[in-house]
């Protein structure tokens, strides 16, 4: 079941108001990242603590709050699109609250405001934890606009809904101190924030408590963790040792962690990894391109020959280890040549999962101003359509190797389209159907039976 995790007292930003929508029904869309996720998480947990409970749909919902992301130029087409499908919902019910959030409402606050004038809060990525009282502004005293620059209160100070009553996200870092110039984030998440480690490890502790066996720790670059920490003013934390210490928590059967980057991973995160029970052995480790031009261009900070060697170094250290990637393909000025090399190293990484993404220039970012050396569409559909088909034949050979093995997965409850079928994850992340009914947090023992390109199938020993 849905749970609401309150924080500790000594974490709350503010003392706790009354319920004032008691009575009242919400509705959650999420656009991206688990960032977007996570947040959306403590607005619903805000949301639960005001009284209200969650609707099924926008026309059901007396509130309806819109999570956005600006990575990708069809997340904010697809934002759009469904801002405008709630006009005509709100037409029908002009007392539905629409709140508008995330990072195109950091960064575009004006042209979220001027395409979608019947939004009724629009607010950023810094200042979740107003969204109760900007909704108030808003009811009593029309549209409001409130997106600030710096953060106002870290996620882990809101309360949380979780779907997942098993699994949790625990933010350990906001923000981002690179400057690859494909990427929006800095400018909309704001530079590196750090927790403090106790904080992370008490949050975690009473998550063990509440029933969860499975936390995921967030940042943007987790691998700086820590940087702009001072403990006892002698040494700063390294994410190694938080790893160890969340994975030394009893009852805690795994943790997983996202996202890595290629260019500042270090062996002692991989021995924490390897040493340490509880951290499952999944990787994800975006190359973005196998070519050292293009990687400078993109200000990745590593390139070929390192990305290669710290990958090697990982699954050296780490036995058992899957790993996943991003990879954009045609960045201005990639070359016939330059794809090759992505190619040539996809081949030889053999990742068990690719995201890829043909590039979409973002406005206020480097890359969006290099027009002169944008690639034709057609190029990219091209090399876009041989990259899936060479990822999706070494995703299906990796996975057919694994029929006749054991692994103990864990269950995220009934699929979607087939309820019989219970959905579950190994520790490596790979989704394994299992026919039977296992409520969701239930682990068990299965035979790989047959496999596919994105999922296995197992048999329960």
């Amino acid at each position: 079941m849905p749970q609401v995790l309150l924080p500790e007292p000594s974490t709350r930003e503010r003392p706790r108001r009354q319920p004032t929508r008691s009575g009242q029904r919400y509705f959650i869309r999420t656009f991206g990242c688990q960032m977007n996720e996570h947040d959306s998480e403590r607005i619903a947990g805000l949301f639960e603590l005001d009284g209200m409970s969650p609707a099924n749909s926008f026309e059901a919902a007396d509130v309806v709050y819109v999570n956005t992301c600006t990575i990708r130029e069809n997340a904010d087409n697809r934002m759009y699109g469904n801002l405008g499908q709630l006009k005509a919902v709100k037409d029908l019910n002009p007392d539905m609250m629409l709140v508008v959030g995330g990072c195109a409402a950091q960064k575009d606050r004006e042209l979220v405001r001027e395409k979608a004038p019947w939004v009724d809060v629009v607010m950023g990525t810094h200042n979740l934890d107003r969204v109760l009282d900007l909704l108030d502004h808003a009811e009593h005293w029309g549209p409001i606009t409130e997106v600030v620059d710096e953060l106002q209160a870290m996620p882990s100070s809101l309360p949380a809904k979780r779907e997942l009553a098993h699994s949790a996200w625990v933010t350990i870092q906001v923000g981002c101190n690179n400057t690859c110039t494909f990427c929006i984030v800095p400018s909309v998440r704001g530079v590196e924030v750090s927790r403090r480690p106790g904080d992370i490890v008490r949050e975690v502790e009473r998550l063990q408590r509440d029933g969860v066996v499975e936390v995921t720790l967030l940042g943007q670059n987790v691998d700086t963790y820590g940087r702009d920490l001072a403990i006892d003013g002698k040494r700063r934390p390294i994410f190694g040792d938080l790893l160890r210490r969340v994975g030394e928590i009893e009852g805690i059967e795994r943790v997983r962690f996202t996202s890595p980057h290629p260019n500042d991973f270090r062996e002692d995160v991989a021995l924490a990894m390897a040493e340490t029970t509880a951290v499952c052995e999944q990787l994800h480790f975006p190359l973005q391109s196998g070519s050292d031009r293009v990687l400078a261009a993109m200000h990745r900070g590593y390139n070929r020959r390192k990305y290669i060697e710290r990958l090697a170094m990982a699954r050296d250290t780490i036995p058992g280890l899957a790993v996943s990637t991003d990879i954009i393909v045609g960045f201005p000025g990639e070359t016939d040549e330059d794809f090759d090399l992505t190619m040539e190293v996809v081949e030889e990484a053999r990742f068990d999962q690719a995201f890829m993404f043909i590039f979409s220039p973002r406005p206020g970012t480097r890359a969006a101003s290099m027009t002169d050396s944008f690639v034709p569409d057609e190029v990219i559909q091209e090399r876009f359509s041989r990259l899936v088909e060479t990822q999706n034949r070494i995703s299906g050979e990796l996975n057919a190797a694994t029929v006749g093995s054991r692994m103990k997965v864990l269950s995220e409850g009934p699929s979607r389209k087939r309820p019989e079928v219970a959905t579950t994850r190994s520790r490596t992340g790979k989704v394994v159907h299992v026919e039977g009914d296992y409520p969701s947090g239930t682990f068990l023992e299965v035979e790989i039976v047959s496999a596919a390109q994105h999922h296995l199938v197992g048999e329960p020993v």
